[in-house]
């Protein structure tokens, strides 16, 4: 099962990136033009506070902030609403990308201290009527890569054996794979909090 969560690793990785990378061309466009857009970068914070609070994975992260940016270049809704609305996109992210005993439950949602200082209840009717808007609003196409999707692959080849640096082999490849990975982690982070990120 590990190898599965690891598929970089495995010996479809190629035909793997390709399948993601024909995906990726065929991702539904986001134009940036939400009316909300000024909330934008609050509701990426609170997805990833939540996203960190349960320890999902990047690709969760990725795909419930990519959920919510198409979301609000479709719809003009209220500050409530978006405040649902990012919740019901990292539950669906969470139940695509994580097992299913890692998808939080509503009570323990409604119990974390970022839920209460912006005086939020979500009721389960509510979460799911938001959570079938989404879906509907994407065709119930999940399957949407985002950078989180391919950072591990790129890591994996980024660096090899007999790699050159000015012209001269590298003097410590296990160092040059650390800050790799340092600086892939940190610019993926960065991608969320501004909208133009997604459009690059």
């Amino acid at each position: 099962m590990e190898l599965e969560d690891q598929w970089w690793k495995g010996q479809l990785a190629a035909d793997i990136y390709q399948a993601l990378r024909y995906k990726e061309l065929k991702l539904p466009s986001y134009k940036g033009q939400s009316p909300q857009l000024r909330f934008r970068r609050y509701f990426a914070d609170l997805i990833a506070v939540i996203s960190n609070h349960f320890r999902f994975c990047p690709a969760a992260r990725h795909l419930a902030v990519y959920l919510l940016d198409l979301f609000m270049d479709r719809y003009d809704v209220t500050v409530q609403q978006l405040q649902v609305a990012s919740s019901a996109c990292l539950l669906l992210a969470s139940k695509f990308e994580e097992k299913e005993d890692r998808v939080p439950k509503l009570e323990t949602l409604n119990n974390l201290g970022c839920m209460s200082s912006i005086n939020l209840v979500l009721t389960k009717q509510g979460l799911l009527h938001m959570e079938l808007l989404l879906l509907k609003t994407f065709d119930w196409n999940l399957y949407l890569p985002t950078a989180a999707h391919f950072i591990e692959y790129y890591m994996s080849v980024g660096v090899q054996d007999g790699d050159l640096h000015d012209g001269w082999p590298m003097s410590s490849l296990e160092k040059t794979k650390l800050y790799m990975v340092k600086y892939a982690d940190y610019f993926l982070e960065v991608s969320l909090q501004g909208h133009m990120t997604v459009m690059l």
